[in-house]
């Protein structure tokens, strides 16, 4: 069998091979018990806890290359790795092991008219290609779920994070061995040549569903290239409406939260929306922008709060992932309605209100893949799911929706059990 780097220079030929250790680690793994399945995961999450000088020291490099070539701050921010992220780290592969095992379960069952016992079984999807910028917590993440979940995975990291996200591979690699899993259940792509990216997309066959997780300019790259199904996770243009009937202390709470608590993540606010009638709607915008918020408004937004700049029709569309909100005042629920599905990414949007009439027909109408009420659009996290870690925010309509995690990552097979039944 050739070897890595006998191919490394073709990229085709790297992804073949890659996906030939693959597939063949796949189907141990679909072998192995919910058991054996945890004892990778504990273990990998003992590496990372062990390797944490040398992911640091790797993540150090990595973050001196980024703030010379530029990098905007949220990506400084998505890339940055500190004791407390490496053991949040470690503490989310940790988790996965603690959750239900989806492979096996049956969905449902019955039995037709031609008398066969039919069931619905849950099973690995097989092989899953993760292509991801900047976060070096993805390595481990979608390392552990797709281990988890039964699958072999091939990872493909920004240039941005090539030196974390190899340091967090080796130490992943080091869990499974220990655990006498097979090393190439968990590979990373070896090169940062841009052509490799293209390869994993045309790999049918090689590659059963690929994954991207980034900037709008990947995300649609995977979507226009891709031979093989894609579970897209697309912009984070998240909306908090303001309802008329919202608590001011609870509002404000939020709404800062929202936006400020960490700007670079996908579920960061982006545009807020106040119903016309709130009548805080000045303080509001005043203490978001006493967070350090560059505010941009409509004409309405400005004439309550004139110091902030105007909003060009550009805003209402952009995932700005910085310390920059767009506010519209918008008439009654109607109006945040009619403004989300203009301009939404179907990821997260938030309602603040005490009416509950109000506040279900916006969970109900809202077309995202997660929708709240009196809460922060921050919580749009699998972590804060209970789901351990996420592979990504799916914001498509098929397969998966949401935060994907454990189950995301399965397909179903039907199964059949007979009695010695043949069709005339």
């Amino acid at each position: 069998m050739a070897t890595i780097v006998d191919v490394e220079i073709d990229p085709t030929a790297l992804i073949a091979a890659l996906g030939r250790h693959a597939r063949i680690a796949a189907g141990a793994l679909g072998r192995l018990s919910t058991a054996d399945k945890r004892r990778g995961l504990i273990a990998m999450a003992r590496a990372i806890r062990g390797a944490e000088a040398a992911i640091l020291a790797a993540n150090a490099i990595d973050m001196a290359n980024a703030e010379k070539a530029g990098l905007s701050s949220a990506m400084l921010d998505r890339l940055n790795l500190t004791p407390d992220r490496v053991a949040a780290m470690a503490d989310g592969v940790a988790t996965i092991a603690t959750l239900k095992d989806p492979v096996g379960e049956t969905i449902d069952e019955t039995v037709p008219a031609n008398g066969i016992h039919l069931s619905r079984v849950r099973v690995p999807i097989g092989v899953i290609g993760i292509i991801y910028e900047s976060r070096p917590n993805v390595t481990a993440d979608a390392a552990a779920l797709c281990i988890g979940s039964g699958n072999a995975v091939i990872l493909r990291g920004g240039s941005e994070a090539v030196e974390s996200n190899r340091a967090i591979h080796a130490a992943l690699v080091e869990g499974l061995k220990d655990a006498g899993l097979p090393a190439e259940a968990v590979q990373l792509v070896p090169t940062t040549d841009r052509a490799a990216v293209g390869a994993m997309l045309a790999g049918e066959g090689v590659i059963d569903m690929v994954v991207p997780r980034g900037g709008k300019g990947l995300v649609a790259r995977v979507q226009a290239e891709a031979r093989v199904p894609v579970l897209a996770h697309l912009d984070g243009i998240n909306h908090v409406f303001v309802h008329a009937s919202a608590d001011p202390a609870m509002a404000e709470t939020i709404v800062v939260n929202a936006k400020m608590r960490r700007t670079g993540i996908c579920g960061a606010m982006e545009t807020l929306l106040i119903d016309r009638d709130y009548p805080r709607a000045a303080d509001l915008i005043a203490a978001l922008a006493a967070t350090g918020c560059e505010v941009r408004g409509d004409d309405a937004a400005r004439a309550l709060a004139p110091d902030i700049a105007p909003a060009a029709k550009s805003d209402w569309d952009t995932e700005y992932l910085e310390a920059i909100a767009s506010v519209a005042i918008v008439d009654g629920l109607d109006g945040a309605l009619a403004h989300i599905a203009r301009h939404g990414s179907h990821h997260t949007d938030a309602i603040v209100a005490e009416d509950a009439t109000v506040a279900e027909r916006f969970l109900g109408e809202v077309d995202s893949a997660i929708v709240l009420w009196n809460a922060s659009t921050q919580f749009a996290d699998g972590g804060e799911f209970g789901l351990g870690a996420e592979i990504g925010i799916a914001t498509g309509r098929l397969h998966a929706r949401g935060p994907v995690a454990l189950e995301g990552l399965t397909t179903y097979k039907w199964i059949g059990r007979g009695t010695g039944q043949v069709r005339a």
